[in-house]
């Protein structure tokens, strides 16, 4: 009769190299991967910068060659407005503003977080969009802020005065489908081109509207049907990013530039 020779420290150690081997099978994979899935990342946001601009259509399948065609991206700082002029055009595509909020280093806690941020980044990447002339045709702001139940990841599109809406358009959220989640809803976003962000004396006046904006309002939404505290949310993300902590300083130096001439 043979002896039975396994033992439970066989068991574990082979149980252990089985794991071992899995774990080494996943980081190389992950490792191999991570080029891809930075150029899909990358290929998304510009996907959704050239809707924002209304450039979508006319690119169809060609999103990378007409968004090199058409668009500068430029890294700001926010608490100043000025560009960061040193940034590598690697690091301006590299730039995730989530990572950076949560860096201690390169984030401050906003003093009037409306948001509901709880952090925002040091820097940001505005998006310049030109003509075929090379004259400014939108100016793409990214916008995050807290709807029902987490933070909603977006871009705003702003005619060359800045204060026209071109667009408001949302691409990461967990909203409730069929309630906050239609702000992904083409018809909702229809409302939003023609809009005024801006008052005559400069204030953000943009508001999302409940039971529905009044004809005539330049600064009225329809508020989102059942879903208060995502339109509420909107409003605050808007009132906040283009305010004094967000992208206000970065307005103000460049309406002052272009009504000098100038260039960014």
């Amino acid at each position: 009769m043979s002896s039975n020779k396994e033992t439970p420290m066989k068991t574990i150690g082979f149980v252990f190299l089985v794991c071992l081997v899995c774990a080494a099978l996943v980081s190389i994979a992950a490792s191999g991967l991570k080029p891809l899935q930075q150029a899909n990342k990358l290929l998304d946001k510009q996907t959704k910068i050239l809707e924002a601009s209304g450039l979508l259509e006319i690119a169809g399948t060609d999103i990378v060659s007409t968004y090199n065609q058409f668009v500068v991206a430029k890294m700001i700082d926010l608490d100043t407005g000025e560009i960061v002029t040193d940034a590598s055009v690697e690091e301006i595509n590299r730039f995730d503003e989530r990572a950076d909020s949560r860096n201690l280093a390169k984030s401050s806690k906003p003093k009037n977080d409306i948001a509901g941020i709880n952090r925002r980044a040091n820097h940001a990447v505005v998006y310049l969009v030109n003509n075929e002339q090379g004259q400014l045709n939108t100016l793409v702001l990214p916008i995050v802020g807290l709807g029902l139940w987490d933070l909603m990841y977006g871009f705003v599109g702003l005619e060359p005065d800045l204060n026209t809406v071109r667009s408001v358009i949302y691409s990461d959220l967990k909203e409730t489908p069929g309630l906050g989640a239609e702000v992904l809803n083409p018809r909702w976003k229809s409302l939003w081109p023609g809009k005024k962000m801006f008052n005559d004396k400069g204030e953000t006046a943009i508001k999302v509207v409940k039971g529905g904006a009044k004809t005539g309002d330049v600064h009225g939404v329809d508020a989102l049907s059942g879903a208060t505290l995502t339109s509420n949310g909107v409003q605050r993300t808007l009132h906040f990013w283009l305010g004094d902590e967000g992208y206000g300083p970065f307005i103000t130096k460049f309406r002052s530039v272009a009504s000098e001439g100038g260039s960014n």
